[in-house]
């Protein structure tokens, strides 16, 4: 028995290592990205939130501290869409990841730009439709991710999605070490991103509030907000989720359930209120308890990783040859 193709992802995007960025709107800044890029992986700026004039600056930023690839993520449903797609045109990044919509009216305007196109997916039928409009590669998320979540799990999600679609997919959602990136691999999946996990870095510019608390989380402290409205977001009890549980089951409506979160990302990321705000994480936060420099994160998921698989590779390797005898 032979063991599967090595995950390929950073053949195509020019990286070391099979590792893209999540793009954590109001987190993943243009230091940030530069920081995981110049780790290996493909850093990405998150610009969900933002208008045209503060991404040209955190573009800016970015290729000042790296002469890496890097990302830009896009939220297809903003209001600003078209100025950012403008932006990240103009100043010649090569990859976007996109969510929260579909890049199908856009795509001529990228493949005219030489943009490589990386959607999240939440369902393999999403996947097959974004094929047809020539997008580089997807990546499938699982629910176990933090922030906006769809309903499939991981496990689920990612080999279905490979075996109906021939383009590369890379496995999201519940994937914070070495041995889920074998995992991962295993499923069919050609690289994969990761958002919770580098959370716990010291280049991640979040409040000192917010890193304690999610370094104090575990799995039974996670939970998911506006599943009601069709937008299910995973975060970090707290007041802010048991105020919006009980306005839910009081009858509130849905632009009054809105309003309430509205900024509540921002307050926690900068302002560090952990209380009232929205500490977005995904069940992976249990699995850690420091904070490392990025690429000290980055090049433990690779050392563990290939210590997997070389344990798998040694294992089927052996038990092949009892079979044999």
């Amino acid at each position: 028995m032979k063991m599967i193709r090595r995950m390929y992802i950073n053949e195509l995007l020019g990286t070391d290592f099979p590792i893209i960025q999540g793009g954590m709107a109001n987190i993943a800044s243009g230091e940030f990205a530069a920081a995981v890029s110049n780790s290996g992986a493909l850093g990405t700026i998150a610009a969900g939130g933002m208008k045209s004039e503060q991404l040209e600056r955190e573009i800016d930023i970015c290729k000042n501290l790296t002469d890496r690839p890097f990302a830009v993520n896009l939220v297809m449903l903003s209001r600003h869409i078209s100025e950012l797609i403008g932006v990240v045109a103009k100043h010649g990044v090569r990859f976007v990841t996109v969510g929260a919509g579909s890049p199908h009216q856009y795509m001529e305007l990228f493949r005219e730009n030489g943009i490589s196109v990386l959607p999240l997916v939440s369902s393999p039928s999403i996947a097959r439709r974004l094929e047809r409009s020539g997008v580089l590669a997807v990546i499938a998320e699982g629910t176990e991710a933090g922030g906006h979540i769809g309903e499939m799990t991981t496990m689920t999600l990612v080999p279905q999605t490979v075996t109906q679609v021939s383009m590369p997919v890379i496995a999201a959602g519940g994937i914070a070490c070495g041995r889920q990136m074998l995992a991962a691999e295993v499923l069919g999946a050609a690289g994969v991103q990761i958002g919770t996990a580098l959370l716990f870095t010291e280049e991640c510019p979040l409040h000192p509030n917010y890193k304690e608390a999610i370094l104090r989380a575990n799995a039974s402290k996670i939970t998911v907000i506006g599943r009601r409205g069709g937008m299910p977001i995973r975060l970090i009890k707290n007041e802010m989720t048991r105020e919006y549980h009980r306005l839910e089951q009081a009858g509130a409506g849905l632009e009054e359930l809105e309003n309430y979160t509205l900024g509540a990302l921002g307050r926690a990321v900068r302002e560090g209120d952990v209380v009232d705000g929205s500490v977005m994480a995904g069940f992976t936060v249990g699995q850690f308890n420091d904070i490392l420099p990025v690429k000290e994160r980055i090049d433990g998921f690779i050392r563990e990783y290939e210590h997997a698989r070389a344990s798998l590779a040694m294992s089927v390797s052996s038990r092949d040859v009892q079979n044999e005898a």
